[in-house]
């Protein structure tokens, strides 16, 4: 069964988090590098995710569950909704 995230795009549900935790778009982007490790990603990165312009890989998708306390199952499947949802926008 899928969870909440199901129901909404991945951008929404990263910046639903993202507001929760009351964090702009460059603290999160900051805590991602100071979690992962990995320089590559900044507050343009998370911007594109929030907005639905991309969507965050597996890897990132594993670190934004770990910062924004948000199960893997749930961003995975809120990941999934947003690619059914481009496709049915093509």
């Amino acid at each position: 069964m899928a969870g909440p995230g199901a129901r909404f795009p991945v951008g929404q549900l990263i910046r639903s988090a993202r507001h929760d935790h009351e964090l702009t778009q460059q603290q999160l982007a900051t805590a991602l590098r100071a979690a992962s490790g990995n320089d590559s990603v900044g507050r343009d990165e998370v911007a594109r995710w929030e907005r639905g312009r991309r969507i965050p890989s597996a890897y990132w998708q594993r670190w934004l569950s770990l910062v924004l306390d948000i199960s893997r199952p749930e961003l995975h499947a809120a990941a999934q909704r947003s690619r059914a949802l481009r496709r049915l926008w093509r």
